[in-house]
Order: structure tokens, then C-alpha cells, then sequence
């Protein structure tokens, strides 16, 4: 990358313009633009207090931790560390955990310094580091698989969706990249704009906020659409959608979400950041072990993080029967994934750079011509700090409690 803006000493905020030119154009109001009050100022992180006030606040919150999360069953180990008080046991104070509705949301929270850390897609990191400059640092991932195409009953194969919509959460995420590999391989373009032409087998993508999915499957208004559960799940209990693909399928044990903060804290508070990551890691092991107590713990039949039923949760986090959905086609490598969705905290180097290596040629709203100039292993390097996640791993007994290779190491497998 040749720009001259360094994201690590100049501090460079996202732009609200950067998030409206990547996110609107792709059919999506950012809702809620004035998240937990924050201003639409695109300089400084916005606040009346005078600059004495904001240090001394900044200073007496130095050892609490401030969630974000979207509601999905991808924000598990950060609902879980709050709800098992695992951020209590690292000894900091962690209000409860808030809900946001649309990654750009979560995201604009983040860089207002209004939370701390969260859950991002992590391709979205890569457009916030080295196009929008935004000093986001990736600890470890969040979690693994969790994600799948659901389709309107009718749909048999991918290659019904030509002249058809389909949405998809964001366009930096898993779901594009994944989606659009999907489609290539099945012949099909995918378009952004306009009406999609059956005869030119085009298949127009929009970007929609996960709650609206289900809904607008539902009336129609769209063919399919590719996100994290519960959502898919949700669409299969209620016999509105079907799951035609799981994304761990085409690409096994990817991350989808991981666990961001920011850099600055990464640097100057690393015994801090270290406490998050371990309570993060505790969370991911206890949801690993005990799915269907997560599954009470998040649902509104429980602790009440996410909206929905135990029972979309519960079969978000475990069913993944590989008869029934190797016969519908939703799985085509039974060996691959393990579960529906799982958890586990360490960031492979060889996903970043793969990861890297596919936005190239996923399509976009918005510039992209910073793409072209990444280098991925540069990416991994500069977005990505394991010593976190290596330690946390380690301390929790090493990486086979996780199902990771003893070596830390890996070789992507990308099926669509």
C-alpha cells in the first residue's frame, strides 16, 4: 500500500462519509447514525466535556471493559465472559454488554471510543485498517463457521438465484467473499446494481441488516440471503427459508467475526488487553463445552443478550446433523467442518493472507483500489497481534483444548 497515512501514528478516524459511500450505495441506511450519542463529527471522538474532564474520565475507567455486539450467536464468548463472569474473574468491572443493530453501527461505536471491544467481520478490518486508516488492532478470533446461505424453499440449487436478489450483511465480510465464490462456481455474476438479468444469469446482491433478513425472505422481497444464525435457524424453524449452503462448508473452520480493540490500548495497556483476551478465550472454551447452557444463557428464555428463542440458539450452536444436510446438499465435505458453529481464539496467519487474497477479487460498493496494493502478508502482520491469544490459549491448557494443531499453524481449504 503506498498511502501516506499511517494508521498507527496518525491515529486517522473512520470518516461517517467512508461508512455512508461503502454501506448506503449498497441499499442500507445506517440506521441509529448517532450511536450512544456520539457525534457526526468525522475528527476527534466527540464529547462536551473539556479536555481535562475527558482525561480524568478515560483514566478512572482504565480497568473496565465496555461490549459491543450485534445479535447474533457469532457474539457468544463476549456475552458469555459478561454472563459467566469471566471479565469479573481477570478483575475488570464490565457493565452489561450492548446491543447494536448493523455492523455499521457497532463499527461507528467502536471508533468513537464508545466500546472498547467487539466483534467484527474481519474483512471489515481490513477495509477499516488500510482504506478508511482507522487503527483497529484483530487480538483473536471470535469464532469459527456459524454462517450459511438460506434460500426461500423453492430454490433447489445455487443456479436458481439467476435474476434474483440476494442479501448479504456487509459487503467487508465472510458472507460476500464466500457468496460470490459460491456463484462463480456455479456460473452466475454477481451485480450490485440494477435489476439482475436471468438471461445473463446475474444475481443482484444487496446489503441488509441481519434482523431484516428473515422478514424480507419471508414476503419475498428477496431469494436468499447469507448470514450468521441464529437467523438461519430461525428461517428453518419457521419454514420460510432453507439452509442451501453453511459457509463452513465451502470454507473450513473460517473466522467470520473476531475480537478487535483498539490499537492504542493494545500498546500502552497490555496487561489490560491481555485480561479481555483471557476472558474472551474462558468464554469460548465454556461455550465449546456446554452449548446448551450458552444457549439458555444468551436467549430471551434466559439471561436475554440476544432476542431470540432458546430454541433458534440452541440450534444454531449444535445442530449440525451431516445425514440430513449432506442429502439437501447444504454439507459437500463431511470431513471438513466440525460443527455448525464453534469457538476458538487463535488467528492463523494463513486465513488473513487467503482472506486478502479473495477480496481482490470479491466485488464492492465503494473504492477499492486499496486492495490492489495489499500485500497479504503485510496485512496479517500490521491488522493482527496473537501474543494474546497465544498466551490465553496456553494458560487454558494448550491447543488441543480448542481442536487446534499443537503447531498453531494450518493450510486453508476453500470448496465452494
Amino acid at each position: 500500500m503506498t498511502s501516506s497515512r499511517d494508521p498507527v501514528s496518525s491515529g486517522a478516524r473512520c470518516t461517517r462519509r467512508g461508512f455512508l459511500d461503502v454501506v448506503v450505495r449498497g441499499g442500507l441506511a445506517c440506521a441509529g447514525a448517532n450511536v450512544f450519542g456520539c457525534s457526526r463529527d468525522t475528527g476527534a471522538a466527540a464529547t462536551n466535556a473539556s479536555p481535562s474532564a475527558s482525561a480524568s474520565a478515560a483514566a478512572d475507567a482504565r480497568e473496565t471493559v465496555r461490549v459491543g455486539y450485534l445479535p447474533i450467536t457469532d457474539a457468544a464468548p463476549l456475552l458469555v465472559a459478561h454472563g459467566r463472569g469471566f471479565f469479573d474473574a481477570e478483575g475488570l468491572a464490565a457493565d452489561r454488554p450492548v446491543l447494536l443493530r448493523s455492523w455499521p453501527q457497532i463499527a461507528e461505536a467502536f471508533q468513537a471510543r464508545q466500546i472498547d471491544v467487539a466483534h467484527l467481520l474481519m474483512p471489515m478490518t481490513v477495509w477499516l485498517r488500510f482504506s478508511e486508516h482507522y487503527p483497529v488492532k484483530v487480538v483473536a478470533w471470535d469464532h469459527v463457521d456459524g454462517s450459511a446461505l438460506t434460500v426461500t424453499p423453492s430454490v433447489q440449487a445455487v443456479s436458481d438465484l439467476a435474476g434474483r436478489v440476494v442479501a448479504v450483511p456487509f459487503w467487508y465480510s465472510i458472507h460476500n467473499v464466500i457468496l460470490q465464490e459460491l456463484l462463480r462456481k456455479n456460473g452466475l455474476t454477481p451485480v450490485l446494481r440494477g435489476e439482475p438479468s436471468l438471461a445473463k444469469r446475474e444475481v443482484k446482491l444487496v446489503v441488509m441488516a441481519p434482523p431484516d433478513m428473515p422478514p424480507a425472505l419471508a414476503s419475498g422481497a428477496i431469494a436468499g440471503y447469507i448470514v450468521a444464525d441464529p437467523f438461519n435457524a430461525l428461517a428453518e424453524i419457521a419454514g420460510s427459508g432453507k439452509i442451501l449452503r453453511f459457509t463452513g462448508d465451502v470454507w473450513q473452520n473460517h473466522a467470520c467475526c473476531v475480537v478487535v480493540l483498539h490499537e492504542d490500548d493494545v500498546r500502552g495497556r497490555p496487561a489490560w488487553s491481555q485480561k479481555v483476551v483471557n476472558a474472551i478465550a474462558r468464554a469460548q472454551l465454556y461455550a465449546r463445552e456446554n452449548r446448551d447452557a450458552t444457549a439458555t444463557l444468551l436467549s430471551k428464555d434466559g439471561s436475554g443478550y440476544l432476542p431470540q428463542p432458546k430454541a433458534a440458539i440452541a440450534r444454531a450452536l449444535a445442530h449440525y446433523d451431516a445425514g440430513e444436510y449432506a442429502k439437501s446438499g447444504a454439507i459437500q465435505h463431511p470431513d471438513g467442518a466440525r460443527a455448525r458453529i464453534d469457538f476458538e481464539p487463535f488467528p492463523f496467519a494463513s486465513y488473513t493472507e487467503k482472506l486478502v487474497a479473495l477480496l481482490k477479487s470479491t466485488r464492492v460498493e465503494g473504492d477499492t483500489a486499496f486492495l490492489a496494493e495489499l500485500d497479504p502478508a503485510r496485512v496479517h502482520a500490521e491488522l493482527v497481534d496473537d501474543r494474546f491469544a497465544r498466551a490465553a490459549i496456553q494458560a487454558l491448557g494448550g491447543p488441543d483444548r480448542f481442536g487446534l494443531p499443537a503447531s498453531l499453524a494450518r493450510t486453508e481449504r476453500v470448496s465452494p
